[in-house]
C-alpha cells in the first residue's frame, strides 16, 4: 500500500492520480468559500468535461468568482477594480462560469446548499439542484452521497503538519460520519496555498490525514476577497438598535454584509466613543434607553469584561471588534473554571491562566478582505486568540458537553438577517415566493434554535422595513410570508430601522402590534386592517401611532452625524478608491431606477431635465467620468451613458 500522502507539484499529474483512484463516476465534495482549491478543481473539471462517459457530481456551497458586470456601466466599473483586487490571472472557477452561461455538460452536476446572495436566481440548474439543508446537517447529507473525493485548500508551515485554516467547518465531521456509517473513506487531497494563514489547534491535522498533497508552482493568485458594501441609513439604524441588546460579558454571533458592518461599528462606537454613540441613539429614538429589552437584556455602557465571539463565519466585523477591545472575553475548556469566570469567583491566578490559555473567538470558516487576511495571519502568530472548529461545535450544542458550551456562550446574542417577515413572527431569509433560492438556510435556523435552547440567550433577526424596486416601495413586513426559513413558534426579537419588537412568548395580537410599530409608516394602516379583517386583532384594537417611520425622517435624524464623518459609508474599511466609492452608490441608484421600461423612461426624462441646469458644476463629476472612461464620449451610446451616470452621481451625492 502506498504511504500517505503522495506529493505532487504538477496539477496534471495530480489530476491523473485522481482519475486513476476514482475510475468511474466522481462524487466530489469541496469546502464553501475560500477553501476551494481553484486550480486543482479547474484541472479536474476541464479533464472530465472532455470525457462524457465519466460523470462528475460536485457537492459544495458558496462558489465564488470575481464579480462581472451585467450592464455596460457595470463592466466599465468592475474590470479595473477586479484586476486590482484579484489580479489579471485569477483562476475563475470554470464550473461556475459554465453553469451561469448554461453550458454545463450533461454528465456534470453541481449541488450546493448555500449560494452567493441573488447570484443564481436566473440559473435553472443551480435552482433545481439546490439542497435545502441546515449547515449542521450537511456532513450527514454528504455521507449519504457516497463521496469518493474531497478537495480542500490547506496551509503549510513546513513542520510536516497542515492546517485546514479557513475551512474547519465540514471536512472532519463528514469523514467521521462516513466512518460511522461504515462506508469507504473518500480520497482526501489538499492543495497548499502559501498565502493561506496557518492556524493551529483544532484546525491542524497530520500529513496522513491526506491521501495526496498538491503544491502547485508559483505565481500564486491572491486569496479570494469579498468587496465591502456601503452601509446605508437603514443599515446603521438597525445596527445601532441591535447594539443596545448586547450585554457586557456576553457572547455574539453575527453574519456578513452591510447590516453586520453597521452592528459591528455601533458596538465599537459604544465602547470607544460612548457620547457620540448615545447621541446617535437619541436621534433615532429618545426613549430607547427606557426600553425594557435594553434595560433587562442589553446595555449602553462601554465593555469592561468584553464579548466572546462564537460565529460560523469569522469576518471583517470580528476583526474590528477585536482590534477595538470589544471582543476579548476568553473561554476555557475546564467547566469548573468557566463557571467561576462567569460567576466572578475565579482567583487572580485562575484568571491569569484563562488569559494565557483561553480564546476569545471561535469560528467554522473565515472570509473577508486582503486586510482581514493580514489580520488573521497576525492572530495566528499569537497563541490562544482564534480557534477554528467544526461546524458541529459552533452551530450546535452538544448533549455531552452542554454545561461547558452553555457557560461559554453565556448571555449569547445571535444576530441574523432576513428578507421578509410576517407580522406573526415567521421569517423568509433565503427563498422567494415562487421557490427560487436567493442564498440558503446556512446556519440561521441552528442559531435561532440555540437562542431558544440556551437559558439566557436571545435570537435577533434584522431586516430592512421596506425595499424599493424602481419607483415602487414595498414593505418587508407582511401579513403572511411564503417559504419561511424561521417558523413563528421560534419568534423572538425583530429589529428594523424603526425599532425593536420583542415577540418571545407573546400572543399573536401583541406580536402584530409590536411588528406594526417597526413597520414603515406607509404600510402600517393596510397591515392593521388585514389583521383586523382576519380576526387576529380585536375590534376595539387601535393602530400604532408612530409618525417617524419614514426614510426621510430617518435620513434627517442621521444626516448631522453623516456630515461630521461619524457614520462613514464604509465603517470597517473599503477596497474602493474615493471615486469608486461614489460610483458604487451612483451605479446602485441607476440600477434600481432602470429595472423596468417605465423606470428607464423616468430616469432618462430626469436626466434630460437636468442636462441644461444652470450653474451645474460638471467638474465635480469629472473624476468619476474619467474612471468610467466617459469623460470624452464619442458615440451616442457613450453620451447617453455619461449623462445618466451624471444624474446618478447627482442623486447620490
Amino acid at each position: 500500500m502506498t504511504p500517505r500522502p503522495v506529493l505532487f507539484s504538477d496539477l496534471a499529474e495530480a489530476t491523473e492520480f485522481i482519475l486513476a483512484q476514482c475510475p468511474s463516476a466522481i462524487r466530489m465534495a469541496t469546502p464553501l468559500g475560500l477553501g476551494k482549491p481553484h486550480r486543482l478543481i479547474n484541472a479536474l473539471y476541464d479533464r472530465v468535461v472532455l470525457t462524457p462517459e465519466r460523470p462528475l457530481n460536485i457537492y459544495t456551497a458558496l462558489s465564488l468568482n470575481p464579480p462581472e458586470g451585467q450592464s455596460t456601466l457595470e463592466k466599465r466599473f468592475l474590470e479595473p477594480f477586479t484586476e486590482r483586487l484579484y489580479g489579471a490571472a485569477f483562476p475563475r472557477l470554470h464550473y461556475v462560469d459554465d453553469r451561469v452561461q448554461g453550458r454545463l455538460p450533461k454528465h456534470i452536476r453541481i449541488e450546493e446548499f448555500y449560494m452567493q446572495s441573488g447570484a443564481l436566481l436566473q440559473t435553472p440548474s443551480a435552482q433545481a439542484h439546490y439542497a435545502s439543508l441546515n449547515y449542521t446537517r450537511v456532513p450527514k447529507a454528504l455521507a449519504q452521497r457516497d463521496l469518493n473525493l474531497i478537495l480542500q485548500k490547506i496551509a503549510s508551515n513546513g513542520s510536516g503538519r497542515y492546517s485546514l485554516s479557513c475551512n474547519t467547518d465540514l471536512t472532519q465531521d463528514t469523514l467521521d460520519e462516513i466512518e460511522r456509517l461504515g462506508l469507504p473513506r473518500p480520497l482526501v487531497i489538499g492543495e497548499i496555498d502559501p498565502q493561506l494563514p496557518y492556524l493551529a489547534g483544532t484546525a491542524e491535522v497530520d500529513a496522513d490525514f491526506f491521501d495526496a498533497i498538491v503544491e502547485p508552482p508559483a505565481p500564486y493568485p491572491p486569496l479570494f476577497a469579498l468587496p465591502r458594501q456601503p452601509v446605508t441609513d437603514a443599515d446603521y439604524a438597525i445596527g445601532f438598535f441591535a447594539s443596545t441588546l448586547v450585554p457586557d460579558g456576553g457572547t455574539i454571533q453575527i453574519g456578513i454584509g452591510a447590516l453586520a458592518d453597521g452592528l459591528s461599528y455601533a458596538l465599537i462606537l459604544r465602547h470607544t466613543d460612548n457620547a457620540t454613540y448615545r447621541a446617535i441613539l437619541n436621534a433615532l429614538d429618545p426613549t430607547l434607553s427606557q426600553h425594557p429589552l435594553v434595560q433587562q437584556e442589553g446595555g449602553l455602557e462601554p465593555f469592561q469584561i468584553g464579548l466572546y465571539g462564537c460565529s460560523e463565519m469569522v469576518n471583517e466585523g470580528f476583526r474590528a471588534l477585536v482590534q477595538h477591545g470589544v471582543v476579548k472575553r476568553r473561554v476555557v475548556e475546564d467547566v469548573t473554571l468557566q463557571r467561576k469566570l462567569i460567576e466572578g469567583t475565579a482567583s487572580a491566578q485562575e484568571r491569569e491562566w484563562a488569559e494565557q490559555t483561553g480564546q476569545y473567538l471561535h469560528g467554522a470558516f473565515y472570509l473577508g478582505s486582503p486586510a482581514f487576511y493580514d489580520w488573521v495571519r497576525q492572530q495566528a502568530m499569537q497563541p490562544n486568540t482564534i480557534g477554528m472548529q467544526r461546524v458541529s461545535l459552533i452551530n450546535d450544542i452538544s448533549s455531552t458537553a452542554f454545561e461547558r458550551e452553555r457557560l461559554q456562550r453565556y448571555r449569547a446574542r445571535f444576530f441574523n438577517t432576513c428578507m421578509m417577515a410576517s407580522y406573526l413572527g415567521g421569517a423568509a431569509s433565503e427563498t422567494l415566493a415562487d421557490g427560487r433560492v436567493v442564498s440558503g438556510v446556512g446556519g440561521q435556523y441552528n442559531f435561532v434554535s440555540m437562542g431558544q435552547l440556551l437559558p439566557d440567550a436571545r435570537s435577533i433577526l434584522m431586516l430592512r422595513a421596506s425595499r424599493t424596486s424602481g419607483a415602487e416601495r414595498k414593505s418587508n413586513i407582511l401579513s403572511s410570508v411564503e417559504n419561511l426559513t424561521i417558523p413563528r413558534h421560534l419568534r423572538d426579537i425583530y429589529i428594523t430601522e424603526y425599532g425593536i419588537a420583542d415577540l418571545r412568548d407573546a400572543v399573536d395580537a401583541d406580536c402584530i402590534q409590536a411588528m406594526l410599530r417597526i413597520t414603515d409608516q406607509q404600510f402600517q394602516s393596510s397591515l392593521f386592517d388585514q389583521a383586523l379583517h382576519a380576526g387576529k386583532l380585536l375590534p376595539n384594537a387601535t393602530p400604532p401611532t408612530t409618525s417617524g417611520n419614514t426614510p426621510a425622517k430617518l435620513h434627517d435624524a442621521l444626516r448631522p452625524f453623516r456630515l461630521r464623518g461619524q457614520l462613514p459609508d464604509y465603517p470597517l474599511g473599503s477596497d474602493f478608491t474615493p471615486v469608486e466609492a461614489r460610483l458604487v452608490k451612483a451605479l446602485a441608484w441607476l440600477k434600481a431606477n432602470t429595472i423596468t421600461k417605465g423606470d428607464k423612461a423616468r430616469t432618462l426624462l430626469q436626466t434630460a431635465l437636468h442636462h441644461f441646469t444652470e450653474g451645474e458644476d460638471l467638474l465635480d463629476h469629472q473624476a468619476a467620468l474619467q474612471r468610467m472612461e466617459l469623460d470624452q464620449p464619442s458615440t451616442l451610446e457613450e453620451k447617453i451613458l455619461a449623462k445618466m451616470l451624471e444624474e446618478a452621481l447627482r442623486q447620490t451625492d
